[in-house]
């Protein structure tokens, strides 16, 4: 698209476009992602070292080279394969589902470039009937690489604060008469209710916690814990032992901090 057709272009698709190259910048090169790469850079250096699936026989060098380049290399792929798959929600609610899809995505195509470069660096020449042997080293790799970014990267299911003047969350359409047009502290799991902790007391409704977030949106809150959503002007104090924390919210209820979400929620300024 040329400069003049863009400047001639409304302003609500210049904004979209602005909002994709923001977006692809953020999957690609965000604050997750380059710690995803830099884990992946230090994995391959400990396989390197401890010259992993027999290529301690190659000098130490030419063993670095190889295993964080393929370690980063894989880094990338699987940002790409997060992104094609889809990894909002899902990691959370269906963690095995969505880390069995994510390493059959990664291993079947990066089987071929393990292939690839190791017969080229190691052996000189393409063997294709050497193919199907690195399919479970691949696999295996895949699986423990995936395993360790997935607990660097997670991070709460979050909710924002609405813009002045936009409509109120449509889960406050939600809240049983008696606590209507109460302040929302926080949203608890039992069973297949939701306990909803307000300033006009306590109530259940019968809704499941991924449904009640996403209709949250609109008030500034996150998970901290698989059965808990909490509203961050509900929290007055925090609480640390035994590498927990648990938050003290108004109206005296206390929300728990699972160790998943801690990190995420500390950096946030939650605590």
């Amino acid at each position: 698209m040329s400069q003049s057709a863009l400047r001639q272009t409304p302003a609500s698709l210049r904004e979209r476009l602005a909002g994709a190259v923001h977006a692809s910048r953020t999957v690609w090169f965000g604050r997750d992602a380059l710690r995803g790469y830099l884990v992946s850079g230090g994995a391959g250096v400990f396989l390197a070292l401890i010259g992993a699936m027999g290529s301690y026989q190659a000098p130490l060098l030419p063993r670095l080279l190889y295993w964080v380049g393929l370690s980063v290399a894989g880094a990338v792929v699987g940002t790409g394969v997060t992104q094609l798959i889809g990894r909002e929600g899902r990691a959370d609610n269906h963690p095995w589902l969505y880390g069995t899809a994510t390493v059959i995505l990664i291993t079947l195509p990066f089987t071929v470039v393990v292939w690839l470069v190791s017969e080229a660096l190691f052996v000189g020449r393409l063997r294709p009937e050497t193919l199907p042997r690195y399919l479970l080293p691949v696999l295996i790799v895949t699986t423990a690489m995936t395993a360790l970014n997935f607990l660097v990267q997670r991070r709460p299911p979050e909710t924002h604060a609405a813009p002045t003047g936009a409509p109120a969350p449509r889960f406050l359409d939600r809240l049983p008469p008696k606590l209507r047009g109460a302040e929302l502290y926080a949203v608890e799991a039992e069973d297949h209710y939701l306990r909803l902790h307000t300033s006009r007391g306590q109530d259940l409704i019968l809704m499941r916690l991924s449904d009640a977030v996403a209709e949250l949106e609109g008030i500034e809150g996150a998970q901290t814990h698989r059965s808990w959503w909490v509203a961050k002007a509900a929290v007055e104090a925090a609480r640390r032992g035994d590498g927990r924390a648990t938050l003290s919210l108004k109206g005296g209820a206390e929300a728990p901090v699972s160790r998943a979400y801690a990190k995420a929620l500390r950096e946030a300024g939650w605590y």
